[in-house]
């Protein structure tokens, strides 16, 4: 299946029972204190493009040692080893249904697992944002450097909107 408008958009679906429909995409990659987006990345829709673009923005936007969290979709063996070897430790939800999780003790007995799991969930925010005031809904652009052009610009102004909540002292 070709998109005969956008040869780029591959069919996505997000779950079982669920349309196949022409999709590009979306990451984002925040810092936990503030929830302010520090990257962010539009690729074609494909099984390991989440992981893939992970690791592309980790190596981007991390220096020295680091901790990232995430769902239980990167539970893989891959991407966990990939995380160690760049020196950022991996505090990804476990994934125990029908294999084992590539997570062990040595990160889940530290208190900071259970708050990177947490705050991992500040990134539904930024998501809905994006949908809700950014226009992120439907995608007008075609080709992925114009929609990641459009997605960077979009997370600028959430970020702006971000920083001037955060500045507000509280009443």
């Amino acid at each position: 299946h070709v998109s005969r408008t956008d040869p780029q958009a591959l069919l996505y679906r997000k779950g079982h029972g669920q349309p196949a429909k022409l999709s590009f995409l979306g990451h984002v990659l925040i810092e936990n204190r503030n929830g302010l987006v520090v990257d962010v990345e539009v690729t074609p829709a494909t099984g390991r493009a989440e992981r893939e673009a992970a690791q592309r923005m980790l190596g981007r936007s991390t220096r020295g040692r680091a901790t990232v969290a995430a769902d239980r979709g990167y539970d893989t063996r891959d991407f966990v080893a990939a995380c160690r070897a760049a020196g950022v430790t991996p505090h990804v939800a476990r994934n125990t249904v029908h294999r084992r999780s590539a997570i062990d003790g040595r990160t889940t007995r530290h208190p900071g697992y259970e708050q990177s799991l947490r705050r991992r969930k500040l990134v539904e925010e930024v998501f809905g944002w994006i949908k809700t005031v950014g226009g992120g809904r439907k995608l007008r652009f075609i080709g992925v450097e114009r929609n990641r052009l459009w997605a960077e610009l979009t997370t600028s102004a959430y970020n702006l909107v971000r920083m001037a909540k955060l500045g507000v002292a509280p009443a």
